[in-house]
């Protein structure tokens, strides 16, 4: 029996790792193993932001990939802590009754979603603000080296 709110939690707490997805299909599941590419790439760009500066310019394309990645697997949490109750079973439990209780929403599966949209949303726009800035300030740079 697939819990709904053990998935939503896993998504939102490790989903950039891939668990929520292993949890759900199995080790198999390519999507699951994929998931921890960008997140090693974003963490990767963070200790070059700490080793190098924010002027690193291959450090301000990697961290978006974690910051998305995250706000993506929060994204997947308030889905699934919002599917009802039926249709989670449906999918995921087939072999289940429609009213099973391993896809009941209870108070758990609500701070779930609740965290996963405050925290889910703070992570994209962060990801979305220093990916602008970082692009127009290299602009800025580079046409001020044209103009010399």
């Amino acid at each position: 029996m697939k819990n709904k709110t053990l998935a939503a939690w896993l998504a939102f707490l490790a989903g950039p790792l891939g668990l929520h997805r292993f949890y759900l299909h199995g080790l198999g599941d390519l999507i699951g193993w994929a998931l921890p590419i960008p997140t090693a790439l974003g963490v990767y760009g963070l200790q070059r932001v700490q080793a190098l500066g924010q002027d690193d310019v291959l450090a301000w394309v990697l961290i978006p990939c974690l910051g998305f990645t995250f706000a993506g697997c929060a994204l997947t949490a308030i889905v699934y802590g919002l599917t009802d109750r039926a249709k989670w079973n449906a999918r995921f439990n087939p072999e289940a009754d429609a009213e099973s209780p391993a896809g009941a929403t209870g108070w758990l599966t609500i701070f779930a979603v609740a965290a996963a949209l405050m925290i889910g949303t703070a992570v994209l726009m962060a990801s979305i603000a220093f990916s602008f800035q970082r692009y127009f300030e290299y602009q800025i740079e580079e046409g001020r080296r044209i103009s010399q």
